[in-house]
């Protein structure tokens, strides 16, 4: 006999990024996390202390209207060193930006009010100015003499709650 008690499910039940760690997400949960900003397509230089900067420079796969990538299920094939994000490889790069909602919930910080997986809007990360939109060039179109380090960004690595 099946208990019916408890369905449907009640209004009040934590979404999965509360309920679950980053290793236990499936793959679908994973995915829905990334919210489209880009910032992890941005080229970034370490210096010798190991900080970080991040620079205009974006992979040339990245669409800069979109923050997303071009071809994101085949991209290993165009660009092999391409980094692929898994539990262990949150917590270790030290790269990745503030507001990355892996970064978040991996610090125990929780979803920003402009995510979308919380805005219920896939457009709230570029309004919130958190996005690398209008911020970024795709390397493509870089002339071949401009050295990365002419082209820090301050304000890339930024997060507001």
């Amino acid at each position: 006999m099946h208990d019916d008690s408890a369905w449907p499910p009640t209004s009040n039940a934590r979404p999965f990024w509360e309920r679950k760690r980053l290793e236990e997400l499936s793959t679908e949960e994973w995915e829905a996390l990334c919210d489209g900003c880009g910032k992890c397509c941005v080229h970034k230089l370490e210096d010798p202390d190991g900080e970080y900067a991040f620079t205009r420079a974006a992979c040339r796969l990245l669409d800069t209207d979109t923050g997303l990538c071009r071809d994101y299920p085949h991209r290993h094939r165009e660009v092999p060193d391409c980094i692929t994000l898994t539990p262990p490889r949150v917590r270790s790069f030290g790269w990745l930006p503030r507001s990355c909602a892996y970064r978040r919930l991996d610090e125990g910080r929780g979803l920003a009010w402009w995510h979308p997986l919380v805005s219920g809007d896939p457009e709230s990360v570029h309004w919130a100015g958190m996005s690398i939109r209008g911020r970024v060039v795709n390397e493509r179109y870089l002339a071949h003499d401009v050295a990365l380090e002419e082209l820090i960004a301050e304000d890339l690595d930024d997060d507001i709650d």
